[in-house]
């Protein structure tokens, strides 16, 4: 039997995988969150995969406020960095799969095209600075079949994400403000989710490798936002507005758009436009 770990299993790629596993009657998962298993504890990590003679590691686990990172680096540190170090560590002593996500934060955003898995990172932020020192160490560590896959906004009917929000913010306000200078591609993390489980049994590599995924086509946040209103026949203003005029603790890349060229001629992955998936999204609600 494959014995999956899943980490972050309540979060929202966590979540949109538990919705998949029956299509897998070949692979056991077990998912747990930081009351089930607490990954910046290295040793009680290390004796539960033991234990539970895990063979394959989905890291969804991640410290993902990004503004609260800039006065909490250590317990970011912990959590991105440091326990992904330990699992790459277990991972090439026990011959473990492992799956590690991570983020277009790494980048600076200074690009004036999509990024490559081979761009040179510089990250920000606190976050995204955690976020490669985790890539960093598996890279470091290198157990075999291993992969790291960078994704951005992701979205899901569960959880806080941006989507969310703004409904939220809705239900109470007839105009908004939206950032429209920073550019990326969001994510449906119940495609994230199809993606990795068709990658999972192809994985075979010596070296790690870095892939891309989101969804198809680029938007601002506030083309996002009126997207999500549009979908669900909101009547709110959403007003444009620049970075500059919405500061927040984190510095944030204007242009974080990935390539994802790689993933598609590896694993044949078929990836679905950014406004096809919201409206999937939305239609779960």
């Amino acid at each position: 039997m494959n014995n999956i770990l899943v980490t972050g299993g309540n979060g929202q790629l966590g979540s949109e995988l538990k919705e998949l596993v029956l299509n897998y009657p070949d692979y056991n998962f077990l998912f747990t969150d930081v009351s089930d298993l607490d990954i910046k504890a290295h040793n009680e990590t290390r004796e539960f995969i033991i234990s539970n003679n895990i063979n394959t590691i989905i890291n969804c686990a991640a410290y993902t406020d990004v503004d609260k990172a800039e006065s909490e680096p250590e317990l970011a540190d912990a959590i991105n960095h440091l326990a992904v170090a330990n699992f790459a560590k277990i991972a090439k002593e026990k011959n473990i799969k492992l799956i590690h996500i991570s983020t277009d934060y790494i980048f600076d955003g200074t690009s004036d095209k999509p990024y490559v898995e081979t761009d040179k990172p510089n990250p920000k932020s606190i976050y995204g600075k955690t976020k490669l020192d985790g890539e960093l160490a598996i890279q470091a560590i290198n157990p075999v079949n291993s992969i790291i896959i960078r994704t951005s906004r992701v979205h899901s009917k569960n959880g806080n994400n941006f989507v969310n929000t703004m409904l939220r913010l809705a239900e109470t306000k007839d105009e908004i403000s939206v950032v429209d200078d920073q550019i990326a591609s969001p994510t449906n993390a119940s495609d994230l989710a199809k993606a990795i489980l068709t990658i999972l049994p192809n994985i075979s590599n010596k070296t790690v490798e870095v892939f891309h995924y989101t969804n198809e086509g680029v938007c601002s946040w506030y083309d996002f936002a009126k997207a999500i209103f549009e979908v669900e026949g909101i009547a709110i203003k959403v007003n444009p507005i620049e970075s500059k005029q919405y500061l927040t603790p984190a510095d944030r890349p204007f242009y974080s758009v990935l390539n994802k060229g790689k993933i598609k001629d590896v694993y044949q992955i078929k990836i679905l436009n950014w406004r096809k998936s919201l409206n999937n999204n939305l239609n779960d609600f």
